[in-house]
């Protein structure tokens, strides 16, 4: 017996022992099996897809829910070309603040901040002449820097660094810690506004890219924000949540257990349920390189200085390697390479200390990753989880600002393949558009919105392009025994769409419409 049997669509089942099939059958929200292995079963409810291409169910492995659902009602100055243009919306987004109530003393939140269409970093005095006596708060779009007016400034230990009110990394975190924390009802309404967004682009699950920390974090008891969410019904996907490594502290174990640091009461990657889970430990090593804080080995181009690591190399190794130890698949962001060389260094003496092959630990973003890297990564039984979309919508100023030497090893996707590493796609939404199918047109094309190529040698299949969305995303999250291909047993979460990516001309895979997402057996989005 089936609860529903889809019929007359292309099944591309990412299962190399079956590749395509018509149809599939699925009972109380598992997949049963494909064409004949279903034909005589009878069901209670037939649906005919008519000609759709069905694929399993997008897994996005680095997002930023709460964030992007946030930025979705927050007042963005994205598109501004000049800071007059940009310190006139802000005007505008303190004005709308004071008509709904926010008086002075009261944050404004704005969204879309970037020094590079400006042509430089607004100032704290600039935003002064705009603020009209709120505490203004302009978060840059890569997530790793903000700008502030003097009032926020003035709340700040006067020894913090900053660039005429422009803070990044752990002084942005600073000021960030002065507006927190949220509520756990406003996050689970974010949450779910994002998850929405998330189903509507054929993801069904994802891998929220670090609670409870200072560059992220909402809330000391993020983790409930999530739980809320899934009580109330907002949270249509399957979701696995990284814990900052913020949140690690001093443990008095038993010695045979050798974990000098733990989350409390010892939780850690794997608690949880197929719906809602405990991750990766969340480890940041260095910042982004929209605000040209990544921390690389020589100078970026045109630029006096080379980004920045979050901490000394030795305390960053100590964190990782004590995630390590305390039983944690860690997912280490490193965009630069001299970061990706403290987080492989780590890595190799975690793995020394204790071995863990089973771990599957991941490096978030790999965004500039030496030749000699490469192997290192294969060796460790690293994954690189890398953003595609960077580089379709930032890739003309990335490849400007690493110079042509250094251009071609930017997020890549062949070269991973070729040394037998993982690769996975993700979107780190909102910092760009989420939808992996556009991010699977860009790994095939290796072309920017201009039309730029980038790194036109780490271009790959459309299938392989599939599989870092599917099945290689399901391993990443350590979901490969119940997601990523349609196979019997396994989840029937699926991606319908209205063309066949692996058959159209590549240009067009971006647009191919999602025309219903299921997660068990169920339509969370219909288009």
């Amino acid at each position: 017996m089936l609860c529903t049997r889809l019929t007359n669509a292309r099944f591309l089942t990412m299962d190399p022992a079956r590749p395509v099939a018509r149809e599939l059958g699925i009972w109380q929200g598992r997949i049963v099996g494909v064409d004949e292995e279903v034909a005589g079963l009878p069901a209670r409810e037939t649906v005919d897809l008519q000609g759709a291409t069905v694929l399993p169910g997008f897994i996005d492995a680095h997002v930023h829910l709460a964030w992007t659902g946030f930025k979705q009602l927050t007042p963005s100055i994205a598109g501004s070309t000049s800071p007059t243009e940009a310190l006139a919306r802000v005007a505008d987004a303190v004005t709308r603040a004071e008509k709904d109530g926010a008086g002075p003393g009261s944050w404004v939140s704005i969204a879309g901040y970037d020094q590079r269409a400006l042509g430089r970093h607004l100032t704290a005095a600039e935003l002064d002449t705009v603020s009209r006596g709120r505490l203004l708060y302009l978060l840059h779009e890569s997530g790793h820097g903000c700008a502030v007016n003097t009032a926020v400034l003035d709340l700040l230990p006067a020894d913090l660094p900053h660039e005429n009110g422009f803070l990044a990394e752990g002084a942005m975190g600073a000021a960030r810690a002065l507006r927190l924390p949220y509520s756990q009802r406003e996050l689970a309404e974010a949450i779910g506004r994002a998850a929405r967004t998330c189903v509507s682009e054929g993801v069904t699950g994802c891998a929220e890219a670090g609670i409870g920390g200072i560059l992220f974090g909402h809330t000391p008891v993020e983790l409930g924000a999530y739980q809320l969410a899934r009580e109330q019904g907002l949270l249509p996907l399957r979701v696995q949540l990284m814990v900052s490594a913020d949140r690690l502290g001093p443990v008095a174990a038993h010695a045979d257990d050798g974990i000098p640091r733990a989350l409390d009461l010892g939780l850690r990657t794997g608690f949880g349920d197929d719906r809602l889970s405990i991750g990766a430990l969340k480890v940041f090593t260095d910042g982004g390189m929209m605000a040209r804080t990544a921390a690389l080995t020589t100078p970026y181009e045109g630029l006096d200085h080379a980004g920045q690591l979050q901490d000394d190399p030795e305390t960053l190794t100590r964190t990782i390697v004590d995630g390590h130890l305390a039983g944690w698949q860690l997912a280490v962001h490193a965009i630069g390479d001299r970061a990706a060389d403290v987080a492989l260094d780590a890595i190799e003496r975690a793995q020394r200390l204790r071995p863990r092959p089973e771990a599957r630990h991941r490096i978030e973003h790999a965004g500039l990753i030496r030749p000699d890297q490469l192997p290192r990564f294969a060796e460790l039984g690293v994954t690189a989880v890398v953003q595609p979309s960077f580089l379709r919508y930032f890739g003309d100023d990335y490849a400007a600002i690493m110079g042509p030497d250094r251009a071609p090893w930017l997020y890549r996707g062949r070269a991973f393949l070729d040394h037998g590493v993982p690769l996975v796609g993700s979107s780190d939404r909102p910092v760009t558009e989420g939808s992996p199918l556009r991010a699977v047109q860009f790994m095939v094309e290796r072309a920017s919105e201009s039309g730029t190529l980038i790194g036109p040698e780490e271009a790959i299949s459309v299938q392989q392009a599939l599989h870092a969305y599917t099945v290689a995303g399901s391993r990443a999250c350590h979901w490969d025994g119940t997601a990523g291909t349609l196979t019997a047993g396994k989840h029937a979460d699926l991606a319908v769409l209205g063309d066949d990516p692996t058959r159209v001309d590549p240009s067009r895979i971006g647009d191919i419409k999602v025309v219903a997402t299921y997660v068990a057996g169920k339509p969370v989005h219909q288009g």
